[in-house]
């Protein structure tokens, strides 16, 4: 189960990241000023880990063992999920949700934004 230094380190490794805690102290993952990752670790033995995903990502994990829509977000029609319980996620499988969500903040940045961090991206044909 990953731990909130395992979080913290993974989420710090990629490009242009920042690093909040606010809601009740939970580390808060950025890139260009957007959350892209929200870990919350308490005495409860389950961190809670919500990312955003694509709507096909929500639609297969919402109903998954130890994940949900995630409060608050996905209420206002935001495609993000909360890994809150067992099963959840493997380390590995959430740590490719996680860059997922990266990748989609990313690319709703704009061209400028994108440039001004070094995170161009090729344009779609």
């Amino acid at each position: 189960m990953m731990t909130s230094k395992d979080y913290n380190d993974f989420c710090g490794a990629l490009a242009q990241t920042t690093h909040v805690v606010q809601w009740g102290g939970a580390d808060v993952w950025k890139v260009g000023g957007k959350v892209f990752a929200i870990g919350g670790w308490s005495k409860e033995a389950h961190p809670y880990i919500t990312f955003k995903c694509s709507e096909l990502g929500f639609e297969m994990l919402k109903e998954q063992p130890g994940l949900r829509p995630a409060p608050y977000l996905a209420s206002r029609g935001f495609k993000w999920i909360q890994m809150y319980d067992e099963p959840g996620l493997s380390d590995e499988d959430l740590k490719s949700y996680i860059v997922g969500s990266y990748d989609l903040i990313v690319a709703g940045l704009t061209k400028k934004k994108r440039k001004e961090l070094g995170l161009d991206m090729p344009d779609k044909a």
